[in-house]
């Protein structure tokens, strides 16, 4: 029983981001590359991540066991049996000289699940006092704790193409959403995105760039709605659907947010509404909104070089739970 190994504490010691360049985030868009420059990257990125660790590792003074990297999602397709992510995990060791621990969904997949979500371990192992984590990212997921287990799936996409769209004027991000507060929500282009096949399927189930792409996408720019009443539809849109994963009960529970769309006020205040009194959102700390993520993938690593499941059959779908993440260093220094 998963439950009976609840960790109770953890400390995030030191923390920080490193920014892309616009050189480098146009070299992670790849899903039209030719093989060769599919490889390259792999091994460049990964070589760019272990040297920003590196640097980090040194400017910090820290005494580091290993490295664990989730790496850059460039396909994602589980129904077709595969998933992609760059940030080669022996080019990364080699370039910070630490073990690495990486690609973590590729075994699930192969074991016939989604690959994902695989934070909800997490959720349960690290997070345990609260019933629903919701992680507001490029796609919201949300996992669910429930006699003792968990499950998850991804709800929606959120933040992706909000920040597509803002990003055709220039800006990274909608600031506490203040542009969607300031827009009209479209009946007629909510009724479109509330209507999408993929709600009606039921968990496991996972969604990709792909998807968000070919079909998120062409719904929304098909509309001569205004920037502004394109953000506030979006918006009412996510927190319809957030609100759809969330069970009736006698009891108020709680739903811990985190994730980039956290920051997002206007967001937050219309998932909450249509929550009305069945849920409590908790918003915890700025360093846990924006690391809890690489706190849990950290934490997967760990399960990873422990021989344990850090992939759920009752989250992914899989055929089993299963133990995913290739290991590249030298390990057996490694006491736990």
């Amino acid at each position: 029983n998963l439950e009976d190994e609840k960790i109770q504490s953890f400390e995030i010691k030191q923390a920080t981001t490193v920014q892309y360049t616009d050189i480098q985030k146009q070299s992670l868009s790849l899903m039209k590359a030719s093989a060769l420059d599919l490889v390259k990257a792999d091994f460049a990125f990964g070589k760019l991540i272990g040297e920003s660790v590196k640097a980090f590792v040194a400017s910090k003074r820290l005494k580091v066991h290993f490295v664990a990297s989730h790496g850059h999602t460039v396909f994602h397709q589980p129904h077709l049996g595969f998933t992609s992510q760059i940030g080669n995990g022996a080019a990364l060791s080699a370039a910070c000289g630490l073990p690495v621990v990486s690609d973590f969904r590729s075994m699930d997949v192969a074991s016939g699940g989604q690959g994902a979500p695989l934070v909800p371990i997490g959720d349960l192992l690290l997070f345990g006092q609260y019933k629903y984590c919701l992680n507001l990212g490029g796609i919201a997921n949300v996992s669910v704790k429930e006699n003792g287990g968990i499950y998850a799936f991804d709800v929606c996409p959120a933040n992706m193409p909000l920040n597509m769209l803002v990003s055709e004027i220039g800006l990274q991000y909608d600031e506490d959403g203040n542009l969607a507060r300031s827009g009209i929500v479209d009946q007629g282009l909510l009724e479109k995105l509330n209507a999408l096949d993929f709600y009606a399927q039921n968990p496991p189930k996972s969604l990709g760039k792909e998807w968000v792409d070919t079909v998120f996408m062409p719904i929304i720019t098909s509309t001569n709605c205004s920037l502004e009443d394109i953000l506030a539809t979006i918006c009412e849109h996510i927190a319809l659907k957030i609100s759809e994963a969330v069970s009736e009960s006698n009891e108020i529970s709680k739903m811990l947010v985190t994730g980039g769309g956290a920051f997002n006020t206007f967001l937050i205040e219309r998932i909450q509404a249509k929550l009305r009194n069945r849920c409590e959102l908790v918003v915890p700390d700025a360093q846990l909104v924006g690391f809890k993520e690489a706190l849990i993938f950290a934490f997967l690593g760990l399960l990873r070089i422990q021989n344990k499941p850090n992939a759920l059959q009752s989250v992914t779908g899989a055929n089993n739970d299963n133990i995913g993440g290739a290991m590249y260093g030298d390990f057996s220094r490694m006491f736990f």
